[in-house]
């Protein structure tokens, strides 16, 4: 157990109090930090050993509340693809991810946090991971997604509300179609097929904004 790791410096560095919910514009850039690498060299040089500490099973006991469980989600899925970026391990601890979250969803957890943004990036674990179940589980991550956008996002965020299903869709149809994130193929040294060979050259993936940098951060 590594008692020197809080939980609330993940919370802090990921949900800041900034006011960032207070415009579409404000949010849209919160979420594009995230997701397009620009938390990278934070995590990279103040979270290296929290990211160790948690795949190597030593934050576990943080899943005994629910924002230690979305604390360790974070740390296991986000945090380990920056501090691995373009590596294998990267994806590492996506299972252990996405079991914390489908956990976290039955025992209440989920529904116990606050905001629409914390609750999603449950919902993206749960997108992230490869499986055999894993178009089932997109599936329903997609309706859970539509549903708190729905009940939980604030009002006036009605773009961010457009974006984030559309990308949950995204990232199901791409599930749909291959069984599996195939950008991923070249790091895991994967062979793809030409159907995927001609998806990766196009770069089009949902983790990837137009006309921004490859950086995989699905």
């Amino acid at each position: 157990m590594h008692a020197e790791f809080r939980q609330e410096e993940v919370l802090e560095l990921w949900f800041p109090d900034s006011g960032h919910q207070a415009t579409n514009e404000s949010h849209a850039a919160f979420w594009q930090e995230r997701m397009q690498g620009g938390m990278d060299a934070r995590i990279c040089e103040r979270f290296a050993d929290v990211t160790l500490a948690a795949a190597r099973g030593g934050l576990d006991h943080w899943a005994e509340n629910h924002y230690g469980r979305l604390a360790l989600i974070l740390v296991l899925d986000q945090f380990s693809r920056s501090l691995w970026r373009d590596r294998s391990e990267a994806f590492g601890q996506d299972i252990k991810a996405t079991r914390l979250a489908l956990e976290g969803i039955e025992n209440g957890h989920y529904a116990a946090l606050k905001n629409a943004w914390e609750k999603q990036f449950y919902l993206i674990a749960i997108l992230h991971c490869e499986g055999p179940d894993h178009l089932a589980r997109s599936e329903r991550a997609v309706a859970m997604n539509e549903e708190l956008v729905e009940k939980d996002a604030l009002p006036h965020l009605d773009r961010y509300k457009e974006l984030a299903v559309a990308q949950s869709k995204r990232m199901r149809d791409v599930i749909a179609r291959f069984g599996r994130h195939s950008h991923r193929n070249p790091i895991l040294g994967r062979v793809s097929t030409p159907e995927e060979e001609d998806y990766i050259a196009g770069g089009d993936f949902p983790h990837v904004q137009k006309g921004a940098p490859a950086r995989d951060s699905a």
